[in-house]
């Protein structure tokens, strides 16, 4: 199952219910029950089977659509419209004493914006986070049965005004745990870095609210910072979050995935995890994903996943390691590290290192000639299962001969299985 943005006021969905040999594709969410898209599409599974799929809607920027499918994909219903509330408005849950900090003012005027929502499911709940008016918020419900959900509740996230592209995942106790990017001032110049923050909320659905930040640490990678490959869309550092739930030797183990970039402004960003045993109270020394060695080149737009079936972990991302700009395998236009190719990196140790990296792309794609107005896009995406990856991400190589539009021309979705 894959999903992306569209033209305008839709959704492009793939279906597959053959492990990726075969695909069958629609556009959803162009009008009638599920309203018009807009774009930033997210999609989680739960235990029982049931997808459920947010996204953000093409004429009104203050409400999340939740569609559910219980027949893996071939048909949607809408399970909830979210309104989240003006994070200024929203009382504190009960039992918290917190108070809205400095750095979390509501800007004066009325009303919502939402932006870069994310869901997940695990333990009988599903969550989503967003941002709201330069705020990180979050919402979670009970699953009460196949294609059901509860009534949602609403958090604000303390710690959280200007932070963006942010992640959520659910711990084995049900417990949730956010993380975000937070731009750091450069003076007079825009930023060029930034702060990883994370907050955890103990009990979930309980009566405890979100604790305060944890600056987990820095990164080079600002909220909107343009490398070579990607220079009209620019990248974040984009956080990512896993939690073993397996049951095996890692359970309870809590993994963040971000890009970033040294020397700062080189475009040489590299993909990298670290891990906590705390609740993401305190997190250890980062393992680099990458393994292109000492080149300067470009690795951006991962993706984490854990197999909950063996708690190992696969990692996703575009990368330029094969451009030399010397139009040799690769190299698409003369031009060094603008071409990239998607990779795949699987850690069985509890993600103390990674194996050899695979490339999984047949071919280099570019996206200044794809025409594109996000380039590759904000994010990519992955599923990890019974030791089989599946990617999915923007390709224009037409490395399978059947792009419509032909080689280096519009985007289309690619997608592979990838044995761990």
């Amino acid at each position: 199952m894959t999903v992306s943005n569209s033209i305008y006021g839709s959704l492009f969905l793939g279906v597959s219910h053959d492990g990726g040999t075969s695909w069958a594709s629609r556009s959803i969410a162009t009008g009638g029950r599920l309203g018009s898209a807009c774009c930033d599409p997210s999609m989680t599974w739960d235990a029982s089977g049931t997808l459920f799929l947010s996204w953000l809607d093409a004429h009104n920027s203050s409400i999340v659509p939740i569609a559910v499918s219980t027949d893996a994909g071939d048909t949607w219903s809408l399970a909830r419209e979210l309104h989240p509330p003006n994070p200024k408005a929203l009382s504190p849950r009960i039992g918290s004493t917190r108070l809205l900090t400095r750095d979390e003012e509501e800007p004066p005027h009325g009303g919502t914006f939402i932006d870069q929502p994310t869901i997940t499911a695990a333990e009988g709940t599903v969550w989503l986070s967003y941002n709201v008016n330069g705020q990180m918020q979050a919402a979670g419900a009970r699953i009460t049965g196949p294609g059901t959900v509860g009534k949602f509740r609403f958090e604000n996230v303390p710690g959280t005004r200007g932070c963006n592209f942010g992640d959520i995942s659910i711990g084995p106790s049900g417990q949730v745990y956010q993380v975000c990017t937070h731009d750091i001032p450069a003076g007079s110049e825009p930023p060029t870095t930034a702060e990883v923050r994370g907050n955890l909320d103990p009990d979930g659905l309980g009566p405890a609210p979100f604790g305060s930040r944890i600056v987990i640490g820095d990164t080079n990678v600002a909220q909107f910072d343009a490398i070579r490959p990607q220079e009209d869309r620019t990248i974040d550092a984009e956080t990512g979050l896993a939690w073993d739930r397996s049951g095996g030797p890692d359970t309870n183990r809590l993994y963040l995935v971000y890009t970033d970039e040294k020397p700062d402004e080189s475009d040489n960003t590299d993909i990298w995890l670290r891990s906590s045993d705390d609740l993401g109270s305190t997190w250890g020394d980062r393992v680099k994903v990458n393994d292109d060695g000492s080149e300067r080149r470009s690795q951006f737009l991962p993706k984490i996943a854990i197999d909950e079936t063996t708690g190992d972990l696969a990692v996703g991302f575009h990368d330029c390691r094969n451009d030399n700009g010397d139009f040799g395998f690769g190299d698409t236009d003369g031009r060094r590290n603008d071409d990239a190719m998607y990779y795949l990196a699987f850690s069985t140790d509890g993600g103390l290192s990674f194996g050899a990296n695979i490339r999984v792309s047949a071919g280099a794609s570019n996206a200044k000639v794809a025409n594109s107005p996000v380039d590759y896009g904000d994010y990519t995406g992955l599923a990890f299962d019974s030791g089989v990856a599946h990617p999915a991400w923007a390709d224009n190589s037409n490395s399978t001969g059947d792009n419509p539009a032909g080689a280096l021309r519009s985007f289309d979705l690619y997608s592979a299985s990838v044995f761990a």
